[in-house]
C-alpha cells in the first residue's frame, strides 16, 4: 500500500464522529484506517491541553503533536498523527517563527543547539509585519515536523472575516512564505499542507464571476488581494498580477492537486454548512497540499475525497511512491521516513519505541507519560507519604464514636449532653416540623389541579347562603324597599332588580364553592390542556409542499436574534434562490407573522370560532368544561356570550 499523507479541517476533533462511517466505532485508530494514511494533519481542533483525552493522545500505533492556542478557548488547533509503523519524525516544533519555548524548557526552538534546530527561521527584517512573532504563534496554527527526506508543515491559516484580522492574517502568511523559502534556500524539501483560507484562482471556487460582477470588482483586482497575491507568488503556475515582489521572485511549492487536475473544475473542499450548499458543491478549495519542486516527482496522485462527511472541510489527501528516485538512484520510502538504523531498504531493523518520542509529543504530557491505558492510574502505586495520609485518615474513620484518642491533640468544644428536660423539647419541634410538612402537602394538595385552573381567577371567601336562590336553580330578586340616601337635596333611590338570565343552563347547573372544591381530576383534561400548549409549532410549507425550517437572524441590525421560516431545500449551482426548481425556492416567512397553528379551532353555537380565552373584562361570561355525571362522559359546553346588561335575546 503506497504512502498517504491527508489533511483535513475537521471543526472540532470528535466532530467527525457524529457522522457515518466514523459514528460506527468512534475512535481516531478506526478513523485514520478508513482514511487509508499514514499521517493525518488536523486543523480546527477547538480544544485545551485540559482537554486531551487519552483516545486522542494514546492512539495504539499512533504518534501525536499538538499546537493549541495559548489564550482563547475552543479556537483553532493544530494536530499532526504519524503512523510509527511506516514514519517517524527527528524533529518537531510548533509555530511559524520559532519564538516558543521547547517543551519542559524556557529555551526557544531557534536558540536550541544547530542540530536541533529545524532551521529556516525569519532574519531581522524580513518580516515588516506590525504583529510580534509571539503573538503570530500564540493561536495554535502551525505544527512542523522534520523527516529525514522532508520538513512537513501542518497548518491551519487565518481566515478573512473582517478587516480588523487582516493585519495579523497577512503577517502570518507573511512569516509562513518567509520560513518556507529559508528552508528551500538551505537546500532542505517542504511539504505545506492545511487549511490556508486561500481561493486560488477564479476555478478554485464556485460561481466566482457572477459574484465580482455583483461587487463592481474586477478578476485583475480579485486577483491582486494581498493574501492571494502572496500565495501564487509562493507556487508554480502561480497567477501574477503585475511583477513580481522583492524576495518573491521565484516559486517553491506545487499545487499538487492540480498537478493531477489541472483544468477539473468543482475540486472544491469547503462549503457554507449554514446554506446547506454542499448537495450542490457551491464551495471553494482552500485545502493543499504543496511540495517542493525537488520531491514533486515522488508524489504519484493526489485528490480531494468530497464523498467523506464530518465537516464544513473534506479531506484532501497525496499519495507518494514507494521507491522514489534521490539523485537518479531509487531509494525505499520507508528509509526516506525514518531516523537511521530502524530501516535498510524496506527491511526494518528495529521497532518504534520510547526512546524515538520527540519533547513535541503529546505521549510526553506528564497525564499520559508512562501509562499505555486508563486501568494503569488504578494500578500505579502510592506514594509514601500518600499512603501514611490514607492510613492515618482510616485511623481516624475508624476510631469509636466515644473515644478520646487523637494523633494530633487540637481544641475541641465539645457539645454538651443532653439532659433529660431537653429530650421533650426535641421531640416537640419534631412534632411540630412533621405537622407542618403535613400541612404543606394539604395545602398544595388543595391548591391548583388543572392547567385551566391556573388562568380563572381565585374564589372568593365562602359568603353566607343567599336566601333567595332556590333550588331550582333560578336567582329570584329580593323584594324592592326604598332606601333614602340622606343626602342634602333629600333625593331617594330605589335598587334597580337584578336581571333575569336568558335561558336556564340545563347542562350546567349552578354549583357553589364546595362543589367546585370537590371537583375530581380529569387526567385526560390535564392532558389535552398540556398538549395545547407545549405541541410543536407547524411549520409552514414553502413551494414545494415541504414543512420549512426555522433559522434565526444574526446578522446585527433591527432584525436581529429574529426567527424565519425558508425552503428546506439546499442552493443550488448559481447559489441564489431560484423558482420552479429543483433547489431552493424563494419562500420567506418572519416567524412573527406565521399563526404556527393547525387546529381549526373550537366554535360555539352560532357557529362562530373561538380562537382564544383569554381574560375578559366583564362585558362576556364564559363557561368552562364541566363534568356530566349522568352521561359519564366529559363535555365542553361554551354559552352565548350574553351581555350583563342588556335585554335577554330571543330564543
Amino acid at each position: 500500500m503506497s504512502f498517504r499523507i491527508t489533511t483535513w479541517n475537521v471543526n472540532g476533533i470528535r466532530n467527525p464522529f457524529g457522522y457515518q462511517p466514523w459514528r460506527e466505532k468512534r475512535s481516531f485508530g478506526a478513523m485514520f484506517d478508513i482514511l487509508e494514511a499514514d499521517i493525518v494533519i488536523m486543523q480546527e481542533t477547538k480544544i485545551q491541553r485540559k482537554d486531551l483525552q487519552d483516545d486522542m493522545v494514546l492512539v495504539p500505533g499512533w504518534d501525536v503533536f499538538f499546537s493549541l492556542p495559548k489564550h482563547k478557548k475552543g479556537y483553532s488547533g493544530v494536530a499532526i498523527y504519524t503512523r510509527n509503523a511506516t514514519c517517524t519524525p527527528i524533529r518537531a516544533e510548533e509555530g511559524v517563527t520559532g519564538v516558543l519555548p521547547s517543551p519542559k524548557s524556557t529555551i526557544k526552538f531557534r536558540d536550541l543547539p544547530r542540530e536541533q534546530q529545524i532551521g529556516g527561521y525569519p532574519r531581522p527584517g524580513q518580516l515588516d509585519s506590525a504583529v510580534d512573532e509571539a503573538t503570530l504563534d500564540s493561536e495554535g496554527r502551525c505544527v512542523i515536523l522534520e523527516f529525514p527526506a522532508f520538513v512537513l508543515f501542518g497548518v491551519y491559516s487565518p481566515a478573512n472575516r473582517d478587516e480588523s484580522r487582516d493585519e495579523f492574517r497577512l503577517g502570518f502568511l507573511q512569516a509562513l512564505d518567509v520560513r518556507i523559502r529559508n528552508l528551500v534556500a538551505e537546500g532542505k524539501q517542504v511539504v505545506l499542507t492545511g487549511d490556508l483560507n486561500i481561493i486560488r484562482s477564479d476555478i478554485d471556487s464556485t460561481n466566482v464571476a457572477e459574484m465580482l460582477q455583483k461587487e463592481g470588482v474586477s478578476t485583475a483586482d480579485w486577483m491582486s488581494t494581498p493574501a492571494r497575491r502572496l500565495f501564487n507568488q509562493l507556487i508554480f503556475e502561480g497567477t501574477v498580477e503585475g511583477s513580481r515582489d522583492e524576495g518573491r521572485e521565484d516559486p517553491v511549492l506545487w499545487d499538487l492537486c492540480r498537478c493531477f487536475h489541472p483544468e477539473r473544475e468543482g475540486m472544491n473542499t469547503c462549503w457554507d454548512t449554514k446554506r446547506n450548499t454542499r448537495p450542490a458543491n457551491n464551495g471553494s478549495r482552500i485545502d493543499y497540499v504543496l511540495c517542493s519542486d525537488g520531491i514533486k516527482d515522488w508524489f504519484t496522485s493526489a485528490n480531494i475525497q468530497e464523498g467523506l462527511m464530518g465537516s464544513d472541510h473534506c479531506p484532501v489527501f497525496a499519495t507518494l511512491s514507494d521507491k522514489p528516485m534521490v539523485k537518479d538512484n531509487g531509494h525505499a520510502l520507508m528509509e526516506l521516513l525514518n531516523p537511521p538504523g530502524m530501516f535498510h531498504g524496506d527491511q526494518r531493523l528495529r521497532d518504534w519505541g520510547p526512546k524515538d518520542l520527540l519533547h513535541l509529543s503529546a505521549r510526553l504530557i506528564p497525564e499520559f507519560d508512562r501509562r499505555q491505558s486508563i486501568r494503569d492510574m488504578f494500578t500505579k502505586k502510592a506514594s509514601p507519604s500518600l499512603s501514611q495520609q490514607d492510613s492515618t485518615s482510616t485511623d481516624r474513620a475508624e476510631t469509636p464514636p466515644g473515644s478520646n484518642f487523637s494523633t494530633h491533640p487540637q481544641p475541641i468544644a465539645k457539645r454538651p449532653a443532653d439532659t433529660a428536660e431537653q429530650a421533650p423539647k426535641r421531640t416537640l419541634k419534631r412534632s411540630k416540623a412533621s405537622s407542618s410538612s403535613v400541612d404543606a402537602k394539604n395545602k398544595v394538595a388543595s391548591g391548583q389541579r388543572t392547567l385551566q385552573g391556573f388562568f380563572k381567577p381565585k374564589a372568593s371567601a365562602p359568603q353566607p347562603e343567599n336566601p333567595y336562590v332556590q333550588a331550582t336553580g333560578r336567582i329570584t330578586p329580593p323584594p324592592t324597599t326604598k332606601t333614602s340616601l340622606g343626602t342634602s337635596n333629600g333625593l331617594s333611590k330605589q335598587p334597580q332588580p337584578l336581571p333575569q338570565p336568558s335561558e336556564t343552563l340545563s347542562e350546567a347547573p349552578f354549583s357553589t364553592q364546595d362543589d367546585a372544591s370537590e371537583r375530581v381530576f380529569d387526567p385526560i383534561e390535564a392532558k389535552e390542556s398540556w398538549s395545547k400548549l407545549l405541541s410543536k409549532r407547524v411549520a409552514p410549507r414553502c413551494e414545494h409542499h415541504e414543512p420549512c425550517i426555522s433559522l434565526t437572524t444574526k446578522k446585527p441590525g433591527v432584525n436581529c436574534g429574529r426567527s424565519f421560516y425558508i425552503c428546506p431545500r439546499p442552493l443550488g449551482p448559481s447559489g441564489e434562490k431560484e423558482k420552479g426548481s429543483e433547489w431552493r425556492c424563494g419562500t420567506f416567512i418572519w416567524s412573527s407573522d406565521w399563526n404556527g397553528s393547525s387546529s381549526s379551532g373550537m366554535k360555539d353555537r352560532d357557529g362562530v370560532t373561538v380562537q382564544s380565552f383569554g381574560a375578559v373584562t366583564g362585558m362576556f361570561s364564559v363557561v368552562g368544561s364541566i363534568e356530566s355525571k349522568c352521561q359519564k362522559k366529559k363535555q365542553i359546553v361554551i354559552s352565548h356570550a350574553v351581555p350583563i346588561f342588556s335585554h335577554p335575546r330571543p330564543p
